[in-house]
């Protein structure tokens, strides 16, 4: 042959003869190799691909022992016959033809017409420097040693006996096991057995419940903003909607909620606004349930964030009547691969709900389920969460530091307790979509919340930034890239009355701020104090009970104010332009843009 028949992957962590023996079987199937042409010889080939040949040779010799290839004595090595009997060759099912378009289906769907606005993420998210999207997870948070120890454990001989043999509609007695006692007490649920299914991640956990309890004579409470693809399940259901409001303390408890059968709800973390649900809110919804005769159910998906804080109990934990079901994942930063979730309900609803799974997949794997087992009993899965709490408490906070020191003229987040999102309110000129676009070329990934909202549109200034999907180190420079963008956009009004003209300089500037005391507020919406003493020292103290303290310097250069604080603003020295007029104080970067207001009270003369 006078090309390579194929190329092998240096940087590929298989060996060299197991890639061999892949891109050979490879070969095979596409029809590289007859029926009756002989495969290269080991030397012929070893050369091609500048291997040494007893590679080779060791590639040949496990293909001929796993009868895909066989050996012909003084002749070569050969494709065995019937791996290649009836099978059609590749190009005529993946190459070259095109779709037929059709009109025979056109009517036959029987989903719920109409487009039910959603989120969807480019799969190559992680190719961008700074991807601020919540729920998904950086490469380096998933515990790979310790997955694969679970792995190692779960094939065993021993093991593999158990969930290798058709169990029926049965998952795991293990990870059944380790739920119950594990997982479900942080959650302060206490539950039997036959009060857990597993399932195939949350999301069918949700589809099984839709297609159980709901149908065209249902009416059913969404949250609004809330979860896209349950309002989609809902509608495919034909059931009534009701889009109910959210406000900081969670879904709002009403009148609107007395007609309903069902209400769906995010209590711990709701999605997507991150709020977490007060507990005199959750024994509200718990009451208007029992006195509506209604069914909850509980969509636990955010599991990290109840290891960021301190959580509240599950509305399961807290039902008397038995009418929450709860709905969870093991994690998702082992969703996207493991996609395993469970139910948590009264045995008859878990009955109803397996038998409905068997119609589709009878059970989760149960080599997964096992692994799970294994992760959940070696204390891997609470090691783990403790960890991802840490890590998204830290990013949280260097997300915040980042917004307070770029943007806190122009942007407001809510305080945020529990979760790793913060819904940002920009200006009122500003037209997400667009920024979200421009931010994306410049590759930064933000979330528009449009989609999150019934009417598919939302308030056009407000967007999220998540931390669980990039590097601590990648924070700050992202909303820095976010800061000049936002700096770029035309300007509907300035917040600051008076133009930079009007500016203090020298002796003037140091004698207004000398012994003054400067009063604003924080991105995140705390109180914030900064008195400037004479001697050129600053004290700063941030927080309703003045729990974010920092000490730095001040002093007046020409026409310029700079100030450095020893871990405030990064520890950086900011050159400001300031005007003062009446209680008002401003600073100007050196174009002329308004960076930060605040209010000044003045040293009383001597």
């Amino acid at each position: 042959m006078s090309s390579p028949l194929f190329f092998l992957d240096p940087g590929s962590e298989l060996s060299l003869q197991d890639q061999v023996r892949r891109k050979l079987v490879d070969a095979a199937c596409a029809g590289a190799f007859p029926p009756g042409r002989r495969l290269p010889s080991s030397r012929a080939l070893a050369a091609q691909l500048n291997i040494a040949r007893n590679t080779v040779t060791l590639a040949y010799q496990k293909l001929v022992d796993e009868g895909l290839f066989v050996s012909r004595e003084r002749s070569g090595i050969y494709v065995d016959h019937d791996m290649l009997r009836g099978r059609a060759a590749v190009e005529s099912v993946a190459g070259g033809r095109e779709p037929v378009r059709s009109s025979r289906w056109t009517g036959r769907f029987k989903t719920a017409e109409g487009e039910v606005p959603t989120t969807r993420r480019a799969p190559n998210w992680r190719q961008y420097p700074f991807p601020f999207i919540d729920g998904l997870f950086d490469a380096s948070l998933f515990p790979v040693a310790e997955w694969r120890e679970a792995s190692r454990q779960a094939l065993t001989v021993g093991d593999i006996s158990q969930w290798s043999m058709d169990s029926g509609d049965a998952d795991d007695p293990m990870l059944i096991e380790e739920i119950r006692t594990k997982v479900l007490p942080r959650r302060g649920i206490r539950a039997r057995p036959d009060e857990i299914l597993i399932t195939v991640g949350a999301q069918q956990a949700l589809a099984l419940l839709s297609q159980m309890l709901i149908d065209r004579d249902s009416t059913v409470a969404v949250e609004n903003p809330g979860y896209p693809d349950m309002r989609r399940l809902v509608a495919d259901r034909g059931a009534r909607l009701v889009h109910q409001p959210v406000d900081d303390e969670g879904l709002v408890v009403d009148r609107r909620l007395d007609d309903c059968d069902l209400v769906y709800v995010t209590p711990s973390h709701q999605f997507p606004t991150g709020v977490m649900m007060t507990q005199a809110r959750r024994e509200a919804l718990l009451r208007k349930a029992a006195a509506r005769d209604m069914v909850i159910i509980e969509d636990d998906f955010a599991c990290e964030t109840n290891y960021l804080d301190q959580a509240c109990p599950a509305l399961r934990s807290l039902d008397q009547d038995d009418r929450v079901i709860y709905v969870a994942g093991l994690s998702k930063v082992l969703g996207p691969g493991l996609r395993l979730g469970f139910i948590v309900a009264s045995p008859e609803v878990i009955a109803e709900a397996r038998r409905l799974r068997h119609l589709a997949v009878r059970h989760p794997p149960l080599n997964n389920q096992r692994t799970a087992a294994h992760f959940l009993a070696m204390g891997h899965y609470d090691a783990t969460m403790m960890r991802l709490g840490r890590l998204f408490r830290e990013r949280r906070t260097a997300l915040r530091d980042a917004l307070n020191h770029y943007l806190q003229q122009s942007v407001a987040i809510a305080p945020l307790r529990g979760g790793a999102t913060y819904w940002v309110r920009g200006p009122d000129h500003l037209d997400v979509e667009e920024f979200a676009a421009q931010a994306e070329r410049r590759g930064v990934l933000i979330e528009p919340v449009g989609p999150y909202f019934a009417d598919g549109k939302g308030p056009r200034n407000i967007f999220r930034l998540g931390v669980t999907s990039l590097p601590i180190d990648r924070i700050r420079e992202g909303v820095a890239v976010l800061a000049d963008l936002m700096r770029d956009l035309p300007v509907a009004a300035r917040t600051f009355p008076y133009p930079v003209e009007q500016r203090l300089e020298g002796e003037a500037l140091e004698a207004a701020m000398s012994g003054s005391v400067l009063l604003c507020k924080t991105v995140y919406g705390d109180p914030c104090t900064i008195e400037l003493l004479p001697d050129g020292q600053m004290v700063g103290r941030a927080g309703y009970a003045n729990e974010d303290c920092d000490v730095g310097r001040w002093w007046v250069e020409g026409d310029v104010w700079r100030r450095q604080w020893n871990r405030w603003s990064y520890g950086e020295t900011s050159s400001l332009r300031t005007v003062i007029v009446g209680d008002r104080i401003g600073w100007f970067d050196a174009n002329g843009r308004l960076l930060d207001s605040a209010v000044i009270r003045r040293a009383d003369p001597d």
